[in-house]
C-alpha cells in the first residue's frame, strides 16, 4: 500500500504551477527539473505520482523564486478573515447596544430577534445549501465574488494572478471550498454573537434593567408558552427561569419587577443566546472544520488534463521496449513507416492492439501491430468477441486529430465493458494532422468517461 507523502498544501501548490505554467511558461527555467530521476516504481502510483509532482513543484518554485507569490492568495484570505471577524465583533456590540438603547427596560424577545433572528436565517439557509448541495448557500458566495476582484487580470493574466486564481479554485470552489467557507460563516456568526452577549452582561453587570415583553397580534398566552418552550433546556441544565407568575408579571404596563424577577430574566436571555446561538454555531464549526480536513485529506488532482498526463509519462516512465505478442500475420503496416515512440511511453509487452477507425496512414508505435480495426458493427462485434475471450490488456488506438462524438464514446464504453482487465488508450498522431490541446483534453474525457484509468492514457 502506497504511502501519503505529501499534504493538501502541496497539492494546491501543484496547481499553482499547473495554472501558471499553461499561461507564463516561457517566463520560467526549468533547468533544475531536467536532473529529477523517474520513479523507480514498476507500476503507476497516484501516491508516488504525486511525490514526483511534488520534488519537481519545489525545484521549480526555488529556482524561479516563486514561493512569494505562491502564499500570497491564502495570506490575502487570513487577512480577508481577521477583518471580516473584526466586522462582526462591532456589528455584535452594536445590534446589542441598539436593542439595549439608553433605556432601563429591556423588551426581552425583540433583543432576542435582534441577536437570533439573523443568525437563524443563515443558519436555516446554510443547512438548506448543504443539504440540497446549492453551491451558492453553502460555499459559493465567496468564491462567486472572486470572479471580480482586479487580480484576475482575465485579459493580460500575470505569474501572481494565475496563482491566485489557482488557490480559489482549489481552496474555495467544490467540497473542500464549501467547508472552508462554512468555518469562516460560523466564525464569523460566533463572534458576533459573543460581542453581543459579553456586551449584555457588562451592560447588566453596571446597571439594573426590567425585563418586559409585550405583543400586539399574537394572542396573549403565545409568549409566555414561547418562554418556557425555550427555557425547557435551561432548566434541565440547572437555571432558573421565569416563572408563570413572573412571565405573566412582565407584561408591558405591569408593575416593577423585583430583583428575583430581573435575575430570572438575564439567565433566560444569557442561555437563550448561549444554548440556542452560540452552543450551535460551536458544534456546527467543529463539524464544518473535520469535513474540511476531510475533504483536504481526500482532494485528487485532475489527472486527466493534458499537463499531467504530459508529466506523467515524463516522470513515472519506465523504459520498457512496447512490443505486442500474437499479433495479426495480415497487418499492412510496416515498422520502417512508423515513429519510434519516446523510451518512456510503456506499453504491457503482450498487449493486444485494437484501432477505432483508424485510416491506413495512421501509424503505431513500433514493433505494435495492429490486431483489428474497427470501422463497422461487423468489426465491432468481432472485436467484443475478441476482447471477451482474452486475458491479455487491450490496447485502444484512436486518431488523436479527430473529435470524439458519441458514437465512438459508446463503442470504446462497450470494449472497456467487455475487457477483464483494465485497457489502454493510445492517442495516436500522424505529420499531416494537427492536433489541438481542446481536441486533445476531449479525448482525455473521455477516457475518464470511459472508465480508463488516467496511467492507461499514452500520448504519442
Amino acid at each position: 500500500m502506497s504511502v501519503k507523502k505529501y499534504t493538501f498544501s502541496d497539492l494546491v501548490r501543484i496547481e499553482q504551477l499547473r495554472k501558471i505554467e499553461s499561461i507564463k511558461a516561457e517566463e520560467l527555467s526549468y533547468t533544475s527539473t531536467k536532473n529529477i530521476p523517474s520513479s523507480a516504481s514498476s507500476d503507476f502510483s497516484y501516491h508516488e505520482f504525486i511525490h514526483q509532482l511534488k520534488i519537481r513543484a519545489h525545484h521549480l518554485i526555488y529556482e524561479n523564486a516563486l514561493a512569494d507569490k505562491l502564499r500570497q492568495p491564502s495570506q490575502q484570505f487570513i487577512r480577508a478573515r481577521r477583518i471580516g471577524l473584526i466586522i462582526a465583533v462591532i456589528l455584535g456590540g452594536l445590534a446589542a447596544s441598539q436593542a439595549v438603547s439608553e433605556s432601563s427596560t429591556l423588551n426581552i424577545y425583540w433583543l432576542l430577534a435582534v441577536l437570533l433572528g439573523f443568525n437563524l436565517i443563515s443558519l436555516l439557509l446554510w443547512i438548506s445549501g448543504i443539504t440540497l448541495n446549492l453551491q451558492s448557500l453553502s460555499s459559493g458566495v465567496v468564491a462567486q465574488l472572486a470572479s471580480w476582484l482586479p487580480y484576475r487580470h482575465k485579459h493580460d493574466p500575470t505569474i501572481a494572478s494565475s496563482a491566485s486564481q489557482a488557490w480559489w479554485e482549489s481552496c474555495l470552489t467544490g467540497k473542500v471550498g464549501k467547508w472552508r467557507i462554512s468555518v469562516l460563516t460560523h466564525q464569523l456568526w460566533l463572534t458576533y454573537l459573543t460581542a453581543g452577549l459579553v456586551l449584555l452582561i457588562l451592560l447588566m453587570l453596571a446597571k439594573q434593567y426590567n425585563f418586559i415583553w409585550g405583543t400586539t397580534l399574537l394572542p396573549e398566552s403565545t409568549l409566555p408558552k414561547l418562554t418556557q418552550i425555550l427555557g425547557s433546556p435551561l432548566e434541565a441544565a440547572g437555571l432558573k427561569i421565569p416563572d408563570s407568575l413572573q412571565t405573566v408579571a412582565s407584561r408591558i404596563g405591569a408593575d416593577k419587577q423585583d430583583a428575583e424577577t430581573r435575575m430570572a430574566w438575564a439567565t433566560f436571555l444569557i442561555g437563550s443566546l448561549i444554548v440556542y446561538g452560540i452552543f450551535p454555531r460551536l458544534l456546527l464549526l467543529g463539524l464544518s472544520w473535520v469535513m474540511q480536513k476531510w475533504s483536504e485529506y481526500r482532494f485528487k488532482l485532475d489527472l486527466y488534463l493534458p499537463y499531467y498526463i504530459e508529466l506523467r509519462q515524463c516522470l513515472m516512465g519506465r523504459d520498457v521496449k512496447a512490443e505486442v505478442i500474437d499479433a495479426d500475420p495480415q497487418a499492412g503496416v510496416k515498422p520502417a513507416d512508423i515513429a519510434r515512440p519516446p523510451k518512456n511511453i510503456s506499453i504491457p509487452a503482450n498487449a493486444q492492439a485494437f484501432g477505432i477507425e483508424l485510416d491506413n496512414t495512421t501509424p503505431w508505435p513500433e514493433r505494435v501491430t495492429c490486431r483489428l480495426n474497427i470501422i463497422d458493427q461487423e468489426s465491432h462485434d468481432a472485436a467484443i468477441l475478441l476482447i471477451n475471450n482474452m486475458k491479455a490488456p487491450v490496447l485502444l488506438g484512436v486518431a488523436a486529430h479527430r473529435l470524439p462524438d458519441r458514437g465512438v464514446q459508446r463503442m470504446i464504453k462497450e470494449l472497456v465493458d467487455s475487457s477483464n482487465t483494465k485497457p489502454w488508450l493510445i492517442l495516436l498522431n500522424k505529420s499531416s494532422a494537427s492536433v489541438t490541446s481542446a481536441r486533445e483534453f476531449a479525448w482525455f474525457r473521455l477516457a475518464e468517461a470511459c472508465g480508463i484509468p488516467a496511467e492507461h492514457v499514452i500520448t504519442r
